[in-house]
């Protein structure tokens, strides 16, 4: 089960939820809010991973095209 990183649109407020399913509803557990952006986890931005400019979180620079994403 992951765990995703968020932003309370209304308040601000960012915190971690775990997740059963995707297309799950998180509500803020500060003001209640429904309305939260995912982030980008903070160990997914670390080390070589933040010279990657794609998003697909299996690229490695060195190891030339991404068979996830198709490039870099």
């Amino acid at each position: 089960m992951p765990v995703f990183e968020f932003l309370c649109l209304k308040c601000q407020n960012e915190f971690e939820e775990l997740l059963l399913r995707r297309d799950e509803i998180v509500t803020c557990p500060v003001c209640g809010g429904q309305e939260t952006r995912k982030l980008m986890s903070s160990f997914a931005v670390t080390g070589s991973a933040r010279k990657v400019s794609s998003s697909c979180g299996s690229c490695r620079p060195s190891a030339g095209k991404c068979k996830g994403c198709g490039g870099h």
